[in-house]
């Protein structure tokens, strides 16, 4: 088969990406099956094993498309695209009122259930990208993993956790660290920035650590974040919204909106068995299960199906910030 990805972005994620990330797991999967991938992406994009074409967003996407392709997987909504067969996959929350495509994909039950759909495909990672993990080392911090400068990823809240549990906290990701939306410095307040992280800084800070903190304050459509942390035997604990409940089990993690519940459950971290939440990553979210689901979707769009007999929807709006109780 001869898949077209496409994404308005540079590849590969060299650090940050999320979605970059997925599409580069996603092309090299395909290309180890044996089919012929390409990638339309931002210029300045490389890639050893798919042929790359330079995205234009002043171009019809019609236009871009070769002829020799045989089904296209947007990561960015087309307009009026009728050459090839093709699904749209989501990575966002789209506003209220937005109208989606017929053929759109979500990333886990909660974003495609909040859009009246129930078409997803869970995130898988690709377990090359990184270290093997050493689920024996001692491990002696938490840690934040997201923009920390993005309110909806509460940074803020984490450290609270942090700090009320006597943990220190590695703040990953981002390029700042935003002092000024209210951060209480007291005596035990024990945080380190780290930046942005490479896969191979990303592994080492993620095999020392306790547990994943990740209190954010929007119904997460589904947190790359989460499964890199499972995946190195870290618990999470976070709130119960969006992708989390379903994610996030009772062996592998704490969800709550209450602050000092999540730091009273941190202050027991051990219990949770670091063999369990690594086994639970790659039973369920690896690259390998990611293509063979979008594989059998990709024969569904070509059979001529659509994905969802109406267009995906958000049914109900919600506040900016969801509840963050102390």
């Amino acid at each position: 088969m001869k898949i077209l990805i496409v994404n308005n972005s540079r590849i590969p994620a060299v650090k940050y990406g999320g979605t970059e990330r997925v599409i580069w797991w996603l092309g090299k999967e395909l290309n180890r099956l044996g089919h012929e991938v390409s990638y339309l992406v931002a210029a300045g994009s490389n890639c050893p094993f798919a042929r790359i074409l330079v995205y234009d967003p002043a171009v019809d996407m019609n236009l871009q498309v070769p002829d020799d392709i045989d089904v296209v997987h947007f990561h960015i909504q087309p307009n009026n695209f009728i050459k090839k067969p093709y699904l749209v996959n989501v990575h966002n929350n789209p506003g209220y009122g937005a109208q989606l495509d017929k053929n759109t994909v979500f990333v886990s039950a909660d974003h495609a259930a909040r859009h009246g759909s129930s078409s997803f495909v869970h995130h898988g990672l690709d377990p090359d990208d990184y270290r093997k993990p050493d689920l024996s080392q001692k491990r002696t911090y938490t840690h934040f993993l997201a923009k920390a400068a993005w309110k909806i990823k509460n940074v803020k809240g984490a450290i609270d956790v942090a700090t009320q549990s006597g943990n220190k906290l590695m703040v990953l990701g981002g390029t700042r660290l935003n002092l000024k939306m209210g951060l209480r410095f007291t005596p035990n307040f024990n945080v380190r920035f780290k930046g942005m992280v490479d896969n191979e800084q990303k592994s080492v800070l993620l095999n020392g650590s306790r547990a994943l903190l990740f209190p954010v304050l929007w119904h997460e459509p589904f947190g790359i974040a989460i499964i890199e942390s499972l995946y190195f035997g870290c618990p999470v604990f976070g709130t119960p919204y969006g992708s989390l409940p379903k994610l996030v089990t009772p062996e592998v993690g704490l969800l709550s909106n209450s602050k000092s519940e999540l730091a009273e459950g941190l202050k027991s971290a051990n219990r949770f068995n670091n063999r369990l939440c690594h086994d639970y990553a790659v039973a369920n979210f690896t690259v390998q299960k990611m293509v063979q689901k979008y594989l059998t979707l990709y024969e569904r769009v070509l059979n001529g199906e659509t994905l969802n007999t109406v267009n995906p929807t958000l049914i109900e709006a919600s506040p900016k910030y969801l509840p963050w109780n102390e």
